[in-house]
């Protein structure tokens, strides 16, 4: 680990292996988990959108966690507790602090489109179990933006620690340094990943790393150093495949990717919109690439 923190280092968003019948492979998880961990990743992030969560059974979706768990240990696992309701989410947070796990990562409320209000009462249940609470920023699928000045105040109040940004504006890197200097900034977008990391940033959770984590890791630890010899020609190589535009296509391609080094990207629950050729073409390029020049 990187630091006492654990939502600090490289936090890989797990894609979660799935049988052809669409029911949960557990073992190919745990050995997926310990493999990026073994190559150079810092934890994972279950039950995320990469993870699938909204269509899992509560049965599978904490059965997902113990997994995690007994496979890299509960300091390595900040699994997503997001969910319809505060409530819920509080629940599911308790359910993760009983796994051994060390901090959560929580989305803003997505059922409707929250106020404030509803977003500091949403993270003040939650923040009631008991363990650290890194926001989850994703202004685009869940039609709530948590601006820097919202995070402000929900750090001052002491209901987050971190906030994962996804929003991809770089520029709110600094303005959440100047109004919550002690508040984590976490990498959220993967083709912002050198960008946050020269401002600051003191994690990253990611989504790549699932097909090419032992690259992913040398990059993120050469950007925060600040070792742009090192960063920049991998970010170069790796950028093709970090940068899509919708996030169906982002879960695509990584799945894909995974299939083309060996870890079995599998199925998705439910099924989703397939690469059009040319886009499935083009990160079949880039992967193969990457590969041929060591970076898996």
């Amino acid at each position: 680990m990187t630091d006492h923190r654990p939502w600090r280092g490289v936090l890989v968003a797990t894609a979660l292996p799935l049988r052809d019948d669409l029911s949960v492979d557990l073992d190919r998880y745990a050995e997926h988990c310990a493999w990026l961990v073994e190559n150079g990743c810092d934890g994972v992030v279950p039950n995320g959108s990469l993870g699938e969560y909204q269509v899992l059974t509560p049965e599978e979706r904490a059965r997902v966690v113990r997994t995690a768990v007994a496979a890299i240990g509960g300091e390595r696992v900040m699994p997503g507790v997001a969910a319809y309701g505060s409530a819920e989410a509080r629940r599911w947070a308790e359910q993760a602090a009983e796994a051994g796990c060390r901090a959560v990562m929580l989305l803003p409320p997505n059922a409707y489109r929250a106020d404030e209000r509803a977003v500091l009462a949403h993270y003040a249940e939650v923040a009631q179990a008991g363990l650290p609470v890194v926001a989850y920023n994703n202004p685009v699928d869940t039609k709530v933006d948590l601006v820097p000045e919202l995070l402000a105040r929900l750090h001052g109040e002491g209901l987050i620690q971190g906030v994962k940004e996804f929003s991809g504006d770089v520029r709110r890197a600094y303005r959440i340094a100047e109004l919550a200097p002690e508040l984590d900034l976490l990498i959220g977008a993967d083709d912002v990943l050198l960008e946050l990391a020269v401002a600051g940033a003191k994690g990253w959770v990611a989504g790549y790393p699932n097909a090419l984590p032992r690259a992913s890791a040398e990059l993120y630890r050469a950007a925060v150093a600040g070792d742009l010899d090192t960063a920049l020609p991998l970010y170069r190589q790796l950028h093709p495949l970090l940068r899509w535009d919708s996030r169906v296509e982002f879960v695509q391609a990584i799945k894909l990717s995974m299939d083309i080094v060996g870890r079995h990207g599998g199925p998705c629950r439910p099924p989703r919109v397939p690469l059009l050729p040319g886009q499935e073409a083009a990160v079949r390029a880039a992967t193969e690439k990457a590969v041929a020049a060591g970076l898996s």
